[in-house]
């Protein structure tokens, strides 16, 4: 949806193909399998939305999503590597904003306003089934369709196509049809289980959103988020086959280990408000579109098509945001050599997302993927910061800005940033305090 905002103003009229049937209403749909899970849109996807929609965020909020853009850290409980960060302090820039809401109700209001863009037309109830090209093949020109109630078949052209049909798409396949090799697969074998139930807890009880990452030698974790209409999403999650129980029981013993006390308590006395869903992620993978030599003019491929990550992390929707502003720069300067030009400058921020994700999934060594000196250098100085992390608001708020992709994470290297984390060691040390325990168990 994003990527058609963005080609409504470079082109006379945009069609959105779904397979899925769309309610004017949020609901969970097929075609979105995670969408019964934890959502959240980062710090920066969440700019990219509101830029596009302006006044999108505000609007999202004033319907009942969840906002956390003051930089109270009190309202958060996040632990990453076994480290708990900061529970107390202002963020001297709240800009590290992240925005909470169930994935139909963020979906529904971004296709509300998608709908009112006046060359916009959405086709539900279709599936795409190949592509039209020119005679050469050296051009996409369009792509045939079937509805899903009769199967009639219809031929749409178009001068440009975009392929955003998510982790499932079929364009590997579609471009072999035509003549051209698949894309080489980067990917990373972590086996992720997700199960989540929506329900709805008293006011009071725990922050607005509670994040326990995997720990040293507990490749396992949690979410609680606060949604619309006073309802919370508590998910729990292994990597490695260490799958939770589908049921409610299980899940909280699954998590009794490492959750907070004070979380496994409020989740334990809240009211169930759905059933117990299960969802299950093999392995990230990266489509290397930009490694192809050879591809059709009038064809990119955008969001989930491309990389899906391990949904851990959260990363998802916002790299498809960047993916559609990344296009967007692209038309700026025409359509001559866009697919080449595009995936190059996608794969600059999928590669940052990539790096984020890969480099903790493979901290774990059972996890399957190529380990190089660099990544194991970046864990180090990953676990360095996120130790300081743990008592000092300003190293803090640095963090969740990377985290949140509103700075690279280069800027970990940033003589300023060093020495505020040596700045806030030495003042550590000075006080005679004692740093915490990775790994332990904080109540």
């Amino acid at each position: 949806m994003l990527a058609a905002k963005v080609l409504s103003d470079f082109y006379r009229t945009v069609t959105v193909i779904d397979r899925d049937e769309l309610p004017d209403e949020p609901v969970n749909r097929r075609g979105i399998p995670q969408g019964r899970h934890v959502h959240a849109l980062l710090g920066r996807g969440g700019q990219i939305v509101d830029e596009l929609f302006p006044g999108f965020l505000s609007e999202l909020v004033d319907a009942g999503g969840v906002s956390l853009d003051d930089g109270d850290f009190s309202k958060i409980y996040v632990s990453f590597g076994g480290h708990t960060m900061v529970r107390s302090g202002l963020a001297r820039q709240p800009g590290s904003a992240m925005y909470l809401s169930s994935r139909p109700f963020l979906e529904y209001h971004v296709r509300r306003r998608l709908r009112a863009v006046p060359n916009v037309t959405i086709l539900h109830g279709h599936d795409v089934v190949d592509l039209i090209s020119t005679p050469d093949r050296t051009r996409v020109t369009g792509v045939q369709t079937a509805d899903h109630d009769g199967g009639a078949e219809q031929r749409l052209t178009a001068d440009l196509v975009v392929d955003a049909m998510g982790r499932g798409s079929r364009m590997p396949t579609l471009l072999e049809g035509l003549g051209y090799p698949r894309p080489s697969e980067d990917r990373i074998v972590v086996r992720t289980t997700y199960v989540s139930q929506l329900l709805r807890i008293p006011p009071g009880l725990v922050e607005q959103v509670v994040v326990i990452g995997a720990a040293p030698n507990r490749p396992s974790g949690l979410f609680l988020s606060s949604y619309e209409n006073d309802q919370w999403m508590f998910t729990v999650w292994g990597m490695l086959g260490n799958e939770p129980p589908c049921h409610r029981a299980g899940m909280l013993d699954f998590a009794y280990s490492y959750a907070p006390q004070h979380v496994w308590s409020a989740v334990s006395a809240a009211e169930p408000l759905g059933e117990v869903i299960r969802h299950r992620m093999p392995w990230s993978q990266w489509r290397r579109y930009d490694q192809l030599r050879r591809f059709p003019a009038g064809l990119v491929v955008c969001g989930d098509a491309i990389c899906s990550f391990n949904p851990i992390y959260g990363q998802g929707m916002t790299v498809g945001a960047l993916d559609a502003m990344a296009l967007r720069d692209c038309l700026r300067s025409g359509s001559d050599d866009l697919p080449r030009r595009y995936f190059r400058k996608a794969a600059k921020s999928i590669a940052v997302a990539w790096q984020m994700a890969a480099g903790a999934d493979l901290a774990f060594p059972q996890v399957e993927g190529r380990r190089t000196l660099a990544t194991r250098a970046a864990n180090r100085a990953t676990d360095w910061v996120l130790q300081v992390c743990s008592y000092d608001a300003v190293v803090a708020e640095k963090f969740f800005r990377i985290n949140n992709f509103l700075d690279p994470p280069a800027r970990l290297l940033h003589p300023a940033f060093i020495f505020a984390l040596v700045k806030a060691k030495l003042r550590r040390r000075r006080r005679g305090e004692l740093l915490p325990v990775a790994g332990q168990k904080v109540a």
